[in-house]
């Protein structure tokens, strides 16, 4: 009984924390175009880069970015761990590599890309030691250049 409680509360923490991050790259666009919203693409090192780590407690997973995505941006995160354990799907892995080929030839991590509905750059920027609110306003400063 207890281990179905726990399982119980571990799955709603889990979709409390969860965001609408698209996992297709293509339908992200289209999406986009739809809803004529621009496209926060984040590029990660989810098991090995210390900054995206942060990034992703401090920010992606706050309720101020959840609720600011959800209403501004469709949001896509490129992701390339390291462990086995966290290995993505083939597909998924051949789909992020391809956007960091036209999007991150540097190898930056993080980078945070904003991208019209097009998919056209709108401006770039990687970690920031700042509250989630600040980064959303520099988010949204991006939109503006």
């Amino acid at each position: 009984m207890k281990l179905k409680a726990l399982m119980l509360l571990f799955f709603l923490t889990a979709i409390g924390f969860s965001q609408n991050w698209r996992t297709n790259f293509e339908e992200a666009k289209a999406e986009a175009n739809k809803l004529d919203k621009n496209i926060v693409l984040v590029f990660s090192g989810s098991d090995w880069c210390a900054p995206c780590m942060k990034l992703d407690q401090v920010v992606w997973k706050s309720e101020a970015f959840k609720q600011e995505a959800e209403k501004s941006w469709v949001i896509y995160k490129a992701d390339f761990p390291k462990k086995k354990a966290n290995q993505l799907a083939p597909e998924l892995t051949v789909a992020n590599q391809k956007l960091a080929e036209k999007y991150n030839r540097g190898g930056s991590f993080p980078l945070v890309v904003l991208l019209d509905k097009t998919g056209k750059v709108l401006g770039m920027t990687g970690f920031k030691n700042v509250p989630a609110n600040e980064y959303i306003q520099l988010i949204h400063s991006l939109e503006k250049k």
